[in-house]
């Protein structure tokens, strides 16, 4: 064993990687226990975990084995300046990530992702919402983290320093050691793929699955996957005319206009109008079903619930994502849910993207996007610039109005201070049509709002139930402004949520937690009136311009909801993570990444029971992913520039 000395800084490594990740793993199971002894054979995230470690590690130590192995013996001295570094700085990255997992499981239901990587992207926001919701788990991490660091320097040596052997000694077992790596790397040597974290997937319970991963694994992932924009082949193969051809027969839509844009059509309208209706979208950050009363849900909407009486309450609604750019995705484009990241943040659609705001300002219409908050999170601004939106009013604008408003917290401006901003806004358009999009940012943890509004839910004041309180507060002050002026009785509003908060649950799917509030008010919107068959969010954009008195052309996907035969079944797309949900009625095909897809019936949106999977729903489904990919990497989601006015 002596003679294997060299070899030292790898073990290590190694086992000091396995150490972090295995008592990682051990603390999520018991914190989540209750949750996870549910899944039968739940033992399998424990060897499932040790494979998928020695993976990463086997890759992280191929660098350090390959300049061990063909370094001379002279050369030592400089190695060991580079092994410590590199051996500390990932397993201090594996331990950082592992030590964040808790939280974000907590919020998530998932292992850090994509979501993970966005939050680095924007530390003045994060960073603000830590600190408040937060505090006790960043002060423990760091502890632990600096003390982590301060015994790693200081035993660096010690751990990471290799030794002079014989030369041709390294060189004769380097093939042994390589073949040891390469078979840690791939964890298999009969399949024809390395294994990868499909590999993971042994229960329905996606938290169960995911704790047989580890943090830096899922990390790399996500940033490797950015490169691949519109990639579907992990789903499955289908021909685009077949694919196209399938979700066509989803649409209410006959007539296409044009080849080059195969899902472009005129959209018409019942009555023209002189001079169309306004329209007012207002966004709401994480209001799920469960906290709106009308819904059946928790009693903290008594002004929603008000309204609905006036308008057209949608209560059988699904949002296509659990991510805000996924709800403006499909609130203001109609866009499918793709696999990979939202229109809004993808290269390719930050300019010539369809987007209402493009289809309105050609009609004439005035642009705006007004938000509480700084407009390029997540990307927004460029988007919103890039596709037809020309006037973007953020928190700048609220900063330097010279106004008092009442609470600017970490996100940016109340909601209520959202409603007064937008109403002087609108106030002043004068006799010109104008198109809007609100966003609201209160009930955004950490769930900061003003004092004296509204009576408590719950005793302590920040929390999430409080929060939805105040942002129902807050539509129905807007919507009490804006009934005080002229332009109200020429606006069709629509309140609608872009997700739900916290989107988690057993099922790979949890369906429940995609079921959203809408409410359209406005003149020709028929009041009190319930629509209840099953409904996308991307089926809002299309219902909406039905109400506006002019002549569209777009390539939406969407259902006019209100014009929709009673005859034709209520269908819902949902994207959870890499996991797509297919919907029609209370059958739902779900695809994992590399894997069969599978098919429940669906019972009270908690309980999905197996059935054989139904080949042609199954197609249908694998339709619409793969469509979405095909629109997006062909820029074939737009309008005939052809048509386009200046």
């Amino acid at each position: 064993m002596k003679k294997l000395a060299f070899l030292k800084p790898v073990f290590n490594f190694m086992a000091i990687g396995l150490l972090i990740m295995t008592l990682s793993r051990l603390f999520l199971f018991f914190l989540f226990k209750d949750r996870v002894v549910e899944t039968q054979d739940y033992w399998y995230i424990f060897p499932i975990g040790l494979r998928m470690d020695l993976i990463l590690l086997s890759y992280l130590s191929f660098l350090p084995a390959i300049l061990i192995t063909f370094i001379p013996n002279n050369g030592v001295k400089y190695l060991n300046k580079f092994l410590p570094f590199y051996s500390i700085l990932f397993l201090f990255l594996i331990l950082f990530v592992e030590m964040a997992t808790p939280d974000f499981v907590r919020q998530y239901d998932t292992r850090p992702n994509k979501v993970f990587l966005d939050y680095l992207i924007y530390p003045k926001e994060v960073v603000g919402m830590l600190l408040k919701s937060y505090l006790t788990s960043i002060i423990i991490t760091f502890l632990i983290l600096g003390v982590v660091l301060y015994f790693a320097l200081k035993k660096g040596k010690s751990l990471f320093h290799t030794h002079t052997s014989e030369y041709k000694f390294k060189l004769m077992i380097f093939p042994l050691l390589a073949f040891l790596l390469f078979f840690g790397a791939r964890s298999s040597l009969t399949s024809k793929r390395p294994i990868n974290a499909s590999n993971a997937v042994f229960s329905t319970d996606q938290l169960t699955n995911c704790l047989g991963l580890n943090s830096f694994y899922t990390v790399a992932f996500a940033a490797y996957s950015i490169k691949n924009e519109g990639n579907t082949k992990m789903y499955g193969k289908m021909d685009e005319a077949e694919a196209t051809a399938r979700v066509k027969k989803y649409m209410d839509v006959t007539e296409f206009t044009d080849p080059s844009i195969p899902f472009l059509h005129k959209q018409r309208s019942d009555t023209l109008l002189k001079r169309p209706y306004n329209l007012v979208i207002f966004l709401q950050e994480s209001l799920g079903a469960e906290y709106v009363g009308v819904l059946g849900g928790k009693p903290l909407t008594p002004e929603f619930d008000k309204l609905s009486k006036e308008g057209l309450l949608f209560t059988n609604l699904y949002c296509t994502g659990t991510r805000s750019v996924r709800g403006i995705e499909a609130v203001v484009t109609g866009f499918l849910p793709s696999p990979s990241e939202s229109v809004v943040k993808l290269g390719n659609s930050q300019q010539g993207f369809f987007t209402l705001a493009d289809a309105l300002k050609r009609k004439g219409y005035q642009t705006s996007f007004i938000y509480g908050g700084m407009a390029n999170f997540d990307n927004m601004a460029s988007f919103f610039n890039g596709n037809g939106f020309e006037d973007i009013v953020d928190q700048d604008d609220f900063d330097t109005d010279g106004k008092k408003y009442a609470l600017k917290g970490t996100w940016g401006y109340s909601d209520e201070d959202l409603a007064v901003k937008a109403n002087d806004y609108f106030k002043s358009k004068g006799n010109k049509p104008f198109f809007s999009l609100m966003f609201s940012t209160s009930n955004h943890e950490p769930f900061e709002y003003p004092e004296g509004r509204i009576k408590g839910y719950d005793k302590k004041a920040a929390t999430v139930n409080n929060a939805m309180k105040y942002a129902d507060f807050s539509i129905g002050k807007f919507i009490e402004l804006a009934k005080k002026e002229p332009y109200y009785n020429n606006t069709i509003f629509i309140v609608i949520a872009d997700h739900n908060t916290r989107t988690f649950g057993k099922n790979l799917v949890p369906i429940n937690k995609f079921h959203i509030p809408a409410l359209i008010i406005g003149p020709n919107v028929p009041k009190g009136i319930v629509y209840s068959k099953l409904a996308s969010q991307i089926d809002i954009p299309p219902t909406l311009l039905s109400y506006l008195g002019a002549e569209f052309e777009t390539p939406m996907i969407g259902r006019k909801l209100n014009k929709l035969n009673s005859s034709t079944k209520g269908r819902a797309i949902m994207q959870f993570n890499d996991i797509n949900a297919f919907r029609v009625e209370d059958q739902v095909v779900i695809m994992q990444p590399n894997l069969q897809p599978l098919q429940f019936k669906i019972k009270n949106d908690t309980t999905l029971i197996s059935v054989k999977l139904d080949a042609e729903l199954a197609k249908d489904a694998l339709a619409h992913v793969i469509t979405a990919g095909n629109l997006y990497r062909e820029n074939k989601y737009k309008l005939s520039d052809k048509k386009k006015k200046n």
